[in-house]
Order: structure tokens, then sequence, then C-alpha cells
């Protein structure tokens, strides 16, 4: 009788066992998962990511692209702002987003494109991300992380939408500096409605205007400390391991400058001194008849075994050739 008790007490504990070591190991697993996903939700701190650069990506497009920082690799998504997609990958999408600018699909495609272009031109050039690294993944399959991009222009954001390449809308955040999205919301939505009324970007497909840039200035926001705000300060050059401040640091506000009428005049250049295949996008724009988006695809054609190769580039016809050749070497 006893060696029966004694058997069952054993495979009662036997049992006990197996469920408790079964309910550490799920409570662990669950553990971990809402670590991760907490990680994902990101600090509640800026992190001010400096000197950073494009990489080259099939994957880029106008609001989404690869960043290098130092040694490292990131994934950005642009907060607040869409702009339409490259392919037909994701053909729902690209229905919303044609049906919002009142255009076919080929035509929104052909937006997108000319957004990437664009995006491409104006991050040619070192510059600055501000980010939460909050989760951005959507259909990416690889870890993406939401921001605001500062180029020298400013907001990379604004100046999409102001172009009429991108719509004010997506996911939203209070930018650095300012306790509410309100603002930003409605001054993005000053720049479409710009965009639109002069039928530029999206708007003025059917008139023809997809590469017309905006011809009046815009003040586009941009980040400076001032002191009052918890943020951190990362250069390319540093291997810090990102994490919530602890303690006040370098800190952002928006500011938006007002460029003068002559940010975006054509400089007068003697003829014949450009280098095409080393030339600045800034450089590049002072030629007469190319804009930010030529300028890009000129960039991305290179190398040219001489400028008379410029006939190659898409949207360069006789007529703008023989514009714009003089001004190469």
């Amino acid at each position: 009788m006893s060696q029966i008790r004694g058997g069952r007490l054993i495979l009662r504990f036997s049992i006990f066992s197996r469920v408790g070591v079964s309910a550490l190991i799920a409570a662990a697993v669950l553990g971990a998962s809402a670590v991760h996903v907490a990680a994902r939700d990101g600090s509640k701190d800026w992190v001010v990511l400096e000197n950073c650069r494009l990489i080259t990506n099939p994957a880029n497009d106008g609001d989404s692209f690869h960043v290098s920082v130092g040694e490292k690799e990131y994934l950005f998504r642009l907060y607040l702002v869409d702009a339409p997609e490259t392919d037909e990958m994701t053909p729902r999408r690209l229905i919303e987003q044609a049906k919002y600018f009142s255009i076919t699909v080929p035509q929104a495609i052909e937006v997108g494109r000319a957004a990437k272009d664009f995006t491409q031109a104006r991050l040619s050039e070192p510059f600055t991300v501000f980010t939460h690294m909050s989760d951005a993944m959507g259909q990416s399959r690889l870890e993406r992380f939401y921001a605001f991009v500062e180029t020298r222009e400013g907001d990379l954001g604004e100046q999409l939408v102001r172009n009429g390449l991108a719509r004010s809308y997506g996911f939203k955040t209070a930018p650095p500096g300012l306790t509410s999205s309100r603002i930003e919301v409605e001054k993005l939505q000053r720049f479409e409605d710009e965009a639109k009324r002069e039928k530029i970007g999206a708007w003025g497909v059917n008139a023809g205007r997809l590469n017309v840039q905006a011809q009046t200035p815009s003040a586009f926001s941009s980040f400076v400390a001032d002191g009052k705000t918890r943020s951190r300060s990362v250069r390319a050059d540093s291997s810090a391991v990102f994490s919530p401040v602890a303690k006040p640091a370098a800190s952002i506000t928006r500011r938006s400058p007002v460029e003068t009428s002559q940010s975006h005049a054509k400089d007068k250049i003697p003829l014949g001194n450009i280098d095409i295949n080393t030339a600045t996008e800034k450089e590049l724009t002072t030629v007469p008849g190319i804009g930010h988006v030529m300028a890009a695809r000129i960039i991305a054609a290179r190398p040219f075994r001489s400028a008379d190769d410029l006939k190659k580039v898409s949207g360069i016809g006789d007529k703008k050739y023989a514009q714009t050749r003089p001004y190469f070497q």
C-alpha cells in the first residue's frame, strides 16, 4: 500500500515538474517577446545621427531608404509623408495612391520614380537623421525605423510634398521640439495645397509638369539646439550602442528659416567648366535646364565616357542637350 501511495506521489510530482518546467519556459518566451516588442517601440528620446550617407539599393524609394552611419547600416522610413510606389509589387497601395492624386496607376509609378530620384539627389550630400528607433517595418522584411531626415535645404518630407512628389499621409509623431504633430501636419497640408495649385509633380502629370520644381521659396523646417529638450547626438565615426540618454545632452527644436528668392537661382557660370563625372548636384543644377530630378538622373547614369553621353540620360532630348552641353568639359 505504501508503495502504491509512493508511486502516486512520484507520478504527481513528475507531472507537476513537467507542467512547472513548461510554464516556466512559456513565461520566459512571453517575457522575451515583451522585451522584443518594447524594444521596437523605441526610446522616448530622439537619437540624432549626423553625417549620414545614402546607400544605393534597388529597394530605395522616395520615402524609404538605406543609410550608413559609420560602419552601421539602417533602413529608415519618413514620418508623416507618403511617396507613390516605384513598381507594381503592391497593386492595392498603388491604386489608392493613384486615386488620391487623380492619376492612373502607371502615372503613379512614374511619380514614385521621380520621388526616388529627388530623394537620391537631396541625399547625395551628408545629412542628419532624427529617430526614436520606432518600428516601421510594414511590408518590409527588413528592420526599418521611422525618422525625420534633414538635408542642407531642411526637412526632406516637406520638400517632397512641396514639389508634389508625396502626400501628407502616414505615421504621425510630434517632431523634435514640438509637443504635437498638428503643427507639422498643417504645414505639410499647406505645402500640398501649393503644389496642387501650381500643378507640379503628381498634381501636374497630365499637364506634363511632373519634373517641374516649386518656383516660390519655401521655409523648410530644420532642427537646432536650444537646451530645453533631451536628445542625443551620435556622429558617423561613433561606435556607441544606442540607448536612452542618461543625462541632458544637446537638444533640438524646429525652426523655419526663410529662404531667399536666390536659393534656387541659376548661378552664372563659365562655359565648359563642369566635369560631368564629378560635379555635385548643386553644381549640376546651376546649368540652365537642369533641375534636381535631372541632376539625380545624371548622377545615377555615371560614369560617362564624355559629356557627349548626356544624350543617353532619360529626359535629355536634342533641344535640352544643345542647351546644356556647352557647360560641360
